[in-house]
């Protein structure tokens, strides 16, 4: 299993295909990597020799990807926070920020339903937030 990027490849699937699980290297933009490496695409990963793996490597490094592309995206997303921007605001509060309807969806952003609802009185008085109250005994 060749590791390319720090990340380890499937033997199984074609170059093209298992390069796509690098962060940062999609469809569009592996084909330029295998084309600056000089291999087939439609090639499996583990008929790749150790020459084409160092090829592809060399390849791979000339493109941002893991770690360092992480970085930038944290950095952008830091710098937008500061800034005061809207998309800024957006990503502080785990909202989506490109103008998506947030009352029904937007479960992936937001999470996992929290249901919150009325309280009765004896449930809060249990709860301790609301203490017992006092009749008035002013009144004679």
């Amino acid at each position: 299993m060749p590791r390319i990027g720090g990340i380890d490849l499937n033997n199984d699937k074609r170059v093209d295909i298992a390069l796509t699980r690098l962060y940062g290297v999609g469809r569009s933009n592996v084909v330029g990597i295998l084309k600056i490496a000089g291999i087939d695409p439609a090639k499996r990963v583990k008929d790749l020799t150790e020459e084409e793996v160092n090829q592809l490597q060399k390849a791979v490094d000339t493109v941002k990807v893991e770690g360092d592309l992480r970085g930038e995206v944290a950095g952008n997303i830091t710098t937008l926070k500061q800034i005061g921007s809207y998309r800024g605001s957006r990503h502080s509060k785990n909202l989506p920020g490109r103008g998506q309807r947030t009352r029904s969806n937007a479960r992936t952003k937001r999470g996992k339903r929290v249901t919150i609802g009325a309280i009765k009185k004896e449930a809060a008085e249990k709860l301790g937030i609301v203490s017992k109250e006092q009749p008035n005994e002013d009144k004679k």
